[in-house]
């Protein structure tokens, strides 16, 4: 076996793979790049080296420097995680030049499956189901219009070195085939330097479910099972699980068996995903096959107990596969959430800074939590806005649901946005919860994107009552203090109003032992917690049923959160809020005139100049974080005023690029 191996990656899938190799009792290398000096992967390995600034063209993208931190260090093998060269094959070439294990599948197969429109050809000749289309490379408009008639409408046009979502567009009628042509082309020549096109039928309301297969260099080859993966915003995928509530015994068992066919057409070894297109009556269909770690990789991992980072370094290691196929059986379901440094009510945009206060739910048989940051780390620009893959596991579904509301409400992260509210939201949707899910499902249900409003309103006396408890014992202790001050006891109101959506609670709050009774609105709810003054998660029960609600504290107010609803509450003396209406309200102030930075990120172009006039739609720059362009557009027409940022500088959230009159 390995004595010690080098992670070309980063974040959470480097500490991810450093855990499992740990327990194998191999030392591990991390590589970072400036950015990442101080990150968790490199604080968790034996060894780590500095391999370049923090763009990843100029540190994780260079095969070189991996290759030489490998010499110098004298790591035998790499595991490549996912993203970034795991699926290059001229990195594996480098290596194997030089000695050092590949972990991972070999050149032939990373080159077969790596392009789209040779890998459907051989999904053909396997015998693998592919979707209807054209596999030939098509020329231009006019032929992709043609190609579509003959297929028959709606079509997708995709590149055919795609990936991520990029160099995709559907079509229903000529002018979209057209329009969409020059467009995925445009996108794909940007993204990965190659504008072929190819078209196939558009599946209606499909969903994506994918198959996990593991094969050794002496021809044993098995699936573990598939994994649902509909839910997906913009092509990316956002909530996974397995088993798929929509599947039965015999489809998984054929979608099993064309994933290893397809494996053993290009004799695979090491872990990989076979992923497909699943229409309502359970016809399946190839969608692509990636040869590397998937991300969503712990759902497999829990309902089989296998650990996959493990047999990924013994089969490179030349080892026969421990377990046959039928060995494999599904024990129970997982769910995994990604959790993104991102915010769900500003259209999801990237949100970068150090993470001031970071602590994930405790981690036990249910819980389970990859990531890669730490409290009082940042979160970079530079990369992917993953902060953690939050993992629960339970007897049925609805247990490992169960378990995933709880540990979102107990996900606690201050001083970045992040999706958390999205996620929680997700979990109590009607469809999530009765598995009728497609990969339209976040687009049809959030059309205008995530606001507020579409927050899940669950009682109000679970935020009131909370509220109030909270209230009147944060206030019995200072008075308690205070009388111990000044030798003079101060007693505290029982009764109190709690102001929530302009909407005033009276609430009568008693204590008692363990905690307080609440009465509102003729019921009294037994609210029990040890929460102190400052803490930001109420650990307690209601009525004897355990609630964790998160708290935030703004100046006057409490921002509560739990189970993906989001309260802004105030509690008031009687008279205080009688005389809340008198108040003025502070107007914000007018920077309509102003284009202002969404995000922190680089400014990377400007397209006007001081003196041009502008149309409302109109482009005025560029900013990029997180691997993401985001271009800025005029709201109304004007004349640039002034512009204050010049290309190639960096922006904080709110910065004033440039002025409009």
């Amino acid at each position: 076996m390995f004595d010690k191996i080098l992670i070309a990656n980063r974040g959470e899938i480097a500490c991810r793979v450093i855990k499992s190799a740990r327990n194998m009792g191999i030392k591990t290398v991390a590589v970072y790049s400036d950015a990442d000096r101080g990150a968790l992967h490199v604080r968790m390995a034996d060894e780590a080296v500095h391999i370049g600034p923090a763009a990843s063209a100029q540190s994780y993208l260079l095969k070189d420097k991996i290759l030489q931190a490998c010499l110098d260090t004298g790591a035998q093998a790499v595991h490549p995680g996912y993203g970034f060269l795991s699926e290059n094959s001229g990195f594996c070439q480098s290596l194997a030049a030089a000695g050092i294990t590949f972990i991972g599948p070999n050149t032939h197969a990373i080159e077969a499956m790596g392009d789209k429109i040779t890998s459907k050809k051989l999904a053909d000749e396997a015998g693998v189901n592919t979707i209807p289309g054209c596999t030939d490379v098509i020329r231009d408009g006019e032929h992709a219009v043609k190609i579509a008639n003959e297929i028959g409408y709606p079509v997708m046009l995709k590149a055919t070195a795609g990936g991520g979502g990029k160099g995709m567009r559907m079509a229903r009628n000529d002018d979209e085939c057209r329009d969409g042509f020059e467009r995925a082309g445009n996108e794909a020549r940007s993204s990965f330097g190659d504008d072929r096109i190819f078209i196939e039928k558009f599946i209606e309301d499909p969903r994506h479910i994918e198959i996990q297969i593991m094969a050794d260099s002496h021809g044993n080859t098995i699936y573990l099972n598939e994994r649902e993966c509909s839910l997906q915003r913009r092509h990316q995928k956002v909530i996974e699980e397995a088993p798929s509530p929509f599947l039965d015994a015999k489809t998984r068992k054929k979608m099993g068996a064309q994933a290893v066919a397809l494996a053993k057409a290009v004799n695979y070894e090491s872990a990989g995903t076979v992923e497909f297109i699943v229409d309502k009556q359970r016809n399946f269909y190839f969608l692509e096959m990636n040869t590397r770690l998937q991300v969503e990789h712990p759902v497999t991992e829990l309902i089989t107990g296998i650990d996959l980072v493990e047999l990924m370094i013994r089969v490179a290691d030349g080892e026969k596969l421990p377990i046959a196929q039928a060995d494999v059986g599904i024990n129970g379901w997982a769910i995994e959430s990604r959790v993104y440094a991102e915010d769900p009510f500003r259209n999801f945009l990237p949100s970068t800074g150090r993470l001031v206060y970071y602590r994930p739910p405790e981690e036990d048989k249910h819980v389970r939590v990859d990531t890669g940051v730490y409290e009082g780390g940042e979160v970079s620009m530079y990369y992917d806005p993953m902060i953690a893959k939050l993992i629960t596991y339970g007897a049925n579904r609805e247990e490992a649901t169960a378990h995933m509301r709880t540990a979102l409400d107990r996900f606690l992260i201050r001083g970045v946005s992040s999706n958390l509210s999205f996620l929680s939201a997700l979990m109590v949707h009607p469809r999530f919860v009765d598995g009728n899910m497609s990969t339209n499902m976040i687009g049809e249900e959030y059309p205008d994107g995530f606001h507020p409003a579409d927050l899940p309103h669950e009682d109000p006396a679970t935020f009131i009552t909370v509220a109030a408890a909270m209230l009147r014992g944060h206030r019995d202790r200072a008075a308690q203090i205070d009388g111990q001050l000044s030798g003079h006891e101060r007693l505290v109101p029982e009764d109190w109003v709690v102001v929530m959506d302009d909407q005033h609670h009276p609430v009568s709050v008693v204590p008692v032992e363990g905690g307080h009774d609440v009465h509102y609105n003729g019921s009294t709810y037994a609210v029990r917690s040890k929460w102190e003054f400052g803490q930001h998660l109420f650990d307690g029960s209601i009525n004897g049923k355990k609630v964790f609600v998160q708290v935030e504290r703004n100046e006057q107010t409490y921002r509560l959160l739990h189970g993906g609803s989001q309260a802004d509450v105030w509690i008031l003396t009687p008279r205080a809020a009688e005389l809340l209406k008198y108040m003025p309200v502070k107007t914000a102030p007018d920077m309509s005139k102003y284009l202002l930075s969404p995000m922190p990120g680089l400014l990377v172009s400007v397209a006007v100049k001081e003196g041009d006039a502008v149309n409302a739609g109109d482009e005025l720059a560029v900013v990029e974080a997180m691997k993401m362009e985001n271009t800025l557009y005029a709201e109304r027409d004007g004349i640039v005023a002034s512009i204050h940022f010049k290309t190639g500088a960096s922006l904080a959230v709110g910065d004033k690029i440039m002025e409009l009159e």
